[in-house]
This record gives structure tokens, C-alpha cells and sequence, in this order.
């Protein structure tokens, strides 16, 4: 059986359905070019603006103005640039930006839970339809008449979008999973690589020739 049949066959709650895989293929391609980035970049450019920072802040601060495509170069710039704070507001600056971050970390999140809720339910609600058109063509004395190809036809869409929705639901709970993991990830990264910022700095802070300058 073809796709343009088995479509067919799952019946009206087909039409959401193809509509909630495309949907989800497009943000799951969304999100992976974004974790790609991150996973592959990312780690590269905090270590070296860790490793320069006190020595050479302008460069540091250049190579992040260059890398705002990067949640965590974005946290470190709205600490860095601030003149002259003292380690507590270093400290609130960065956790302040860290929170701005969560929700484009978290992009589409809701989106692929509503589909992994949803798709399940368009499957069992033809799964029902299927079964009421099974058996509205169904009489007694009829078995094997005119009307068992309603009944067949009944039972095949009942089949199908069922079979349908737990595809869509599962493709798109792999996926999330996978993003919510990242996502974990990026949050331990960020308050690890936070940290160490935060504790460069009131090394710097505290250090003689900067009280100097202040």
C-alpha cells in the first residue's frame, strides 16, 4: 500500500496529522541546526575569552560582540561590559542574563508538547470514526454482502490513524527528549562557565592595581 493510500484510508484526522509532522520537522530542523552551533562552537570560544580575559578584556569583549549568536556570549557580554562593578553586581548581571537565555534555550518546547498530546488523541478520535462507519455498514443477515467493504473500510482507517498518531507523537517526543537534554546541558555549561568568569574577575577586582584605577 502507497502513501497516498494509506492516507486515505486513515481517513478526515489524517489532514492534522500530516499538518503536526510537518510542523514538527520543521522546528526539529530548527533546533538542531541551533544545538549543532552551540555543541560544536560554543565551548571553543568560552574557554579562549576565559583564557584572555584578564589579561587582554578588549579582545575579550571584541570576540564576543563577534559571537552574540551564542547564548553564553551573550550572558559574559552583559556582565563584562559594565564599568567598574563590584563582584556583586558582576554576579547579579550575569544571573539576570542567564534567565533572559531560558526561553530561547526552551524554543518550541511547548509547540512539541502539544503535538506529543495531541496526536495520540487525533489517532483515537479516528479510531473511533473508523469503528462508527464499521459499524453503521454493518446489518445482521448482511456478513459477506454488499456492505463488508464498508465495514473493511471502517476497520482500515480505525487502523491507520491510530497507527498514525502514535508515529507523529513518538517522532516528535525523540526529539524533544533530546532538546530537553541539551537544553539540562546548557544550563550546567552556562553556571559552570559562569562561575569561572565570576571568580576571574574578583581575582581582578581585588587586585591592587585595579583598586587603583577605580
Amino acid at each position: 500500500m502507497d502513501i497516498g493510500k494509506i492516507f486515505v484510508a486513515g481517513g478526515i484526522v489524517m489532514y492534522p496529522l500530516s499538518a503536526f509532522s510537518i510542523v514538527a520537522a520543521a522546528l526539529a530542523s530548527e533546533r538542531i541546526k541551533f544545538w549543532w552551533s552551540i555543541k560544536h562552537k560554543q565551548r571553543r570560544l568560552v574557554r579562549d575569552i576565559l583564557n584572555i580575559y584578564t589579561s587582554d578584556r578588549q579582545t575579550a569583549l571584541f570576540r564576543l560582540r563577534n559571537n552574540l549568536h551564542f547564548p553564553i556570549a551573550r550572558i559574559f557580554l552583559a556582565a563584562m561590559e559594565l564599568e567598574y562593578p563590584n563582584p556583586e553586581e558582576f554576579r547579579l548581571a550575569l544571573e539576570s542574563e542567564a534567565q533572559a537565555e531560558v526561553p530561547i534555550l526552551k524554543r518550541f518546547n511547548t509547540a512539541f508538547e502539544t503535538i506529543i498530546s495531541l496526536a495520540p488523541l487525533l489517532g483515537l478520535l479516528g479510531t473511533v470514526l473508523g469503528l462508527i462507519t464499521s459499524f453503521a455498514s454493518l446489518t445482521l443477515g448482511d456478513v459477506g454482502g454488499s456492505r463488508t467493504t464498508n465495514v473493511t473500510a471502517g476497520i482500515s482507517e480505525a487502523l491507520v490513524s491510530t497507527a498514525a498518531g502514535l508515529v507523529v507523537a513518538i517522532f516528535t517526543l525523540v526529539f524533544a527528549n533530546t532538546f530537553r537534554g541539551f537544553y539540562q546541558q546548557e544550563i550546567a555549561l552556562i553556571q559552570e562557565y559562569g562561575g569561572q568568569l565570576e571568580l576571574l574577575y574578583r581575582r581582578y577586582y581585588y587586585e591592587p592595581e585595579h583598586r587603583l584605577q577605580k
